[in-house]
């Protein structure tokens, strides 16, 4: 899968990716708060208002299905982030904070986004849906997962 940042290098396809990543972000929290299945978080998520300008069409489409696959994928992510944030169960970290572990640990996992980006982009996800000491959690948190990841393709 590409993302509008693969398709277009340019500042407006930085743009609408990282802006999906938002909107992915607020349809799992929608979707954790409100235990509802994706598919009805995904078309709900279509009808309300959220903050900010109206996405365009590259950024919402890349946002549902970075949601989507983060949710059917945590049977595989949570194990891994379990494993790499120590002293820290999941059901204890803020739920902005494991949602931003998690879409990311689905983008390292998944898509061709350089690991390098998709760690800065959580980290301004953090840095604006949370707090700067997330941040700094998450960075480390992500970066023993990007070396596990590694690692692991290269032993298969």
């Amino acid at each position: 899968m590409t993302t509008p940042h693969d398709r277009s290098p340019d500042a407006r396809g930085r743009a609408a990716a990282h802006r999906g990543r938002e909107l992915a972000l607020q349809m799992l929290y929608q979707w954790e708060m409100g235990r509802t299945d994706v598919e009805t978080m995904a078309r709900t998520f279509r009808d309300i208002t959220t903050a900010g300008p109206e996405p365009d069409e590259d950024a919402r489409e890349f946002g549902e299905s970075l949601a989507r696959g983060t949710a059917a994928h945590l049977a595989v992510i949570d194990p891994i982030l379990a494993g790499r944030a120590e002293h820290w169960r999941l059901s204890r970290m803020a739920v902005l904070d494991r949602l931003i572990l998690r879409l990311a640990s689905y983008e390292l996992l998944h898509l061709e986004t350089p690991p390098a980006v998709v760690i800065n982009e959580a980290l301004e996800l953090a840095k604006t849906f949370s707090t700067d000491e997330s941040a700094k959690f998450i960075n480390g948190v992500l970066d023993a997962v990007r070396r596990q990841i590694e690692a692991d393709r290269e032993r298969a």
